[in-house]
């Protein structure tokens, strides 16, 4: 199947009692067995379900893997992952992550003797170097949050095997309708399925992709153990939203190229962030190992803190909010929201400043959307 069917048909067969074409929503917490110790292939909820799994399939399918595991959230799914190592493991990691990536590596799995260097996974050389006897994973978001740093994920997959280390990659921004990294090298891909995944903003959930068994089987079992799974219905509106996953993000990226090139023209705006364009340093590495260039727009206005916060006040159909990647268009100011956590002096070191704006663009009429920001730029 190609990717568009996939997306429609994968893990999704009519269902064998009813011949119901969508998969139904299996709202159990468990299921009778006809004798102890002997079940129809379902035991308790939290161990599997069927619309759990048909989602789970479909993801996998979607990356080019074997096997999805589906958490309640992004930050479960990451979580786990973490679950994997011991006291005294390294972790190499981008360093321009997800606000709520750095904090849960930094105040929480610190805590448990996991060790972490955070550098631009962008410059090879530096990951090589940061690598210890101790090092497990080379952590990787590309295009990162905010910055839209682009890694080379082939080179990167290739210098973690060499050295006989795992490598993992948040594809979030990117979903696998633009991007697939286990086709480049990676051992996992992880998801916050609340994003472009489900895409409607009205679900919470995380997932991974691999294809290697032992992987697999070990998460499989943390799942199950730890138990921040998604329940019945959110498994469902996340499988409903992946549907109409490859048409969405044509739009998205279509409206983000228009946006992006308008921001770049105009007399308020400092500088803009957005791989699509030539003058982005990470641009040919894009091109080169995605099929886009995603509906993430990054940018600083000219002038200060006030400035930016009232540009993010002032938009109408910019909906001023955190989170990204559902059919309407959010803005919103990373170092006072998404990326607050991160200490202030990294945030600076970063580039994450405070007239930084980060605009998830929507599929609205574009028109509507370079008016919105003009009249908001424009005071």
């Amino acid at each position: 199947m190609r990717f568009e069917t996939q997306a429609i048909h994968a893990g999704q067969e009519p269902d064998r009692l009813t011949g119901a074409v969508v998969v139904p929503i299996y709202q159990t917490s468990t299921y009778a067995q006809p004798e102890p110790g002997r079940h129809l292939g379902h035991e308790y909820t939290r161990s599997s379900n069927p619309t759990r799994d048909a989602l789970q399939a479909c993801v996998a399918a979607l990356e080019g893997g074997t096997h999805g595991i589906a958490f309640a959230s992004g930050m479960a799914a990451i979580s786990t992952v973490m679950t994997l190592f011991e006291s005294g493991d390294h972790v190499v990691s981008t360093d321009d992550v997800y606000g709520g990536t750095f904090r849960v590596f930094d105040k929480v799995f610190r805590q448990f003797g996991l060790e972490y260097t955070f550098l631009d996974t962008s410059d090879l050389a530096a990951v090589e170097a940061a690598i210890r006897p101790e090092t497990r994973m080379i952590w990787v978001e590309t295009p990162t949050n905010p910055l839209l740093v682009v890694s080379d994920l082939e080179k990167l997959a290739d210098l973690a095997h060499s050295r006989g280390l795992l490598i993992a990659v948040d594809n979030t921004f990117m979903s696998p309708a633009l991007q697939r990294p286990l086709e480049l090298g990676a051992d996992l891909v992880v998801h916050s399925t609340t994003k472009y995944l489900g895409g409607h903003s009205d679900v919470v959930g995380g997932i991974i992709a691999t294809s290697n068994d032992d992987l697999a089987e070990r998460l499989v079992f943390r799942q199950n153990a730890v138990g921040a799974v998604p329940g019945p219905f959110d498994s469902w509106l996340t499988l409903r939203g992946v549907k109409t996953l490859p048409i969405r993000m044509r739009a998205h990226e279509a409206n983000a190229a228009e946006v992006a090139g308008f921001l770049v023209d105009h007399a308020k705006v400092q500088d803009v962030i957005w791989p699509g364009l030539e003058d982005h340093a990470g641009h040919a590495a894009q091109k080169a190992q995605a099929s886009g260039f995603g509906g993430i727009v990054s940018f600083r206005v000219k002038g200060s803190l006030e400035d930016a916060c009232r540009v993010c006040s002032s938009t109408r159909f910019f909906l001023l909010a955190e989170s990204l990647g559902g059919v309407e268009s959010l803005i919103e100011h990373p170092a006072i929201m998404t990326h607050a956590s991160v200490p202030e002096d990294q945030r600076r070191e970063r580039g994450i400043s405070d007239t930084l704006i980060r605009l998830s663009v929507g599929i609205e009429n574009v028109q509507d959307l370079l008016e919105d920001l003009d009249q908001a730029l424009q005071g």
